[in-house]
């Protein structure tokens, strides 16, 4: 004769609300960045080598840090602090960035609540990295986390499904846990599909993983910004332009105008004189 199981102790069950006691989402809490980023969304910044992902990335996190315009042309939301971690980039350089965006808007580095990451490496599929980093969310209690490229952040195959379904199953319950958005810089694959989501390179679970999604496509001397939501319409695709020095020098892969009506450049020279925006620009405050 087989004795029924105990029942389980109401502390070992599942937290469980009925659907009418669940929370709402109020309408001025959608976005992090307006169009551009959904309010505790996670996702993937992405795009070939060289086409400015950590420019963007760098971008959004200062505007969420400062409550800036992200690109001059989308307003910010839910601003806070913001916490980043560039594994490619020495930090000198990774401070020479950001100062370059802050001289740019006008605001004082040393005020600016956007906390860098200085571990030598940090690896999602390490359990004592992912409870250090739990930490230090939990400390900072950061509106955005921007960790930038996903490559340099784990040692596993990224086309294993089962692995990176592990990874970012790490990061989605980081999110949930501390109402935090996620942003991954991430490389596409150099093969052509129908649907920018599908060229990104590793498991097809990355695409499925994301809220968000910024895409950086070259064409010519053009970068093309096309965005993707979950939850929401995404606005039409955003031409960036290359900026070129002031004497006419080529143009360098890590510098970008915008075209927005507040145009900028994204550049590693605070000094450098914003170039000047093109009548036939299109503008990304109207795409918005």
């Amino acid at each position: 004769m087989t004795v029924p199981a105990a029942p389980a102790h109401p502390t070992d069950e599942l937290p469980v609300a009925q659907a009418g006691q669940l929370p709402a989402q109020p309408p001025d809490k959608a976005w992090l960045v307006r169009h551009l980023w959904s309010h505790l969304a996670v996702g993937l910044i992405s795009g070939h080598p060289k086409v400015g992902k950590s420019w963007l990335g760098l971008d959004l996190a200062v505007s969420v840090a400062s409550g800036t315009d992200c690109l001059g042309a989308f307003p910010v939301d839910a601003p806070g602090p913001v916490l980043i971690y560039l594994a490619e980039d020495p930090l000198p350089r990774v401070r020479e960035r950001i100062a370059s965006l802050c001289a740019l808007r006008h605001l004082p580095l040393d005020k600016l609540p956007l906390h860098v990451i200085t571990a030598a490496a940090l690896r999602l599929d390490d359990p004592g990295d992912r409870d250090r980093l739990t930490a230090t969310v939990a400390r900072l209690a950061p509106r955005l986390l921007l960790l930038d490229p996903l490559v340099r952040l784990h040692s596993g195959d990224e086309n294993d499904a089962r692995y990176i379904a592990q990874l970012l199953g790490f990061l989605r319950t980081l999110s949930r846990q501390h109402d935090l958005a996620i942003a991954v810089v991430h490389h596409m694959s150099k093969k052509s599909r129908r649907h920018l989501g599908q060229s990104l390179r590793g498991s097809s679970d990355l695409w499925a993983w994301t809220d968000s999604a910024a895409y950086l496509t070259r064409a010519r001397d053009q970068i093309l910004l096309t965005l993707e939501h979950r939850s929401a319409p995404a606005p039409d695709p955003i031409s960036l332009v290359l900026a070129t020095d002031a004497d006419g020098a080529a143009p360098r892969p890590t510098r970008l105008r915008y075209p927005p009506t507040r145009s900028r450049i994204v550049s590693s020279a605070c000094s450098a004189p914003p170039p000047l925006q093109s009548p036939a620009s299109r503008s990304a405050a109207s795409s918005a």
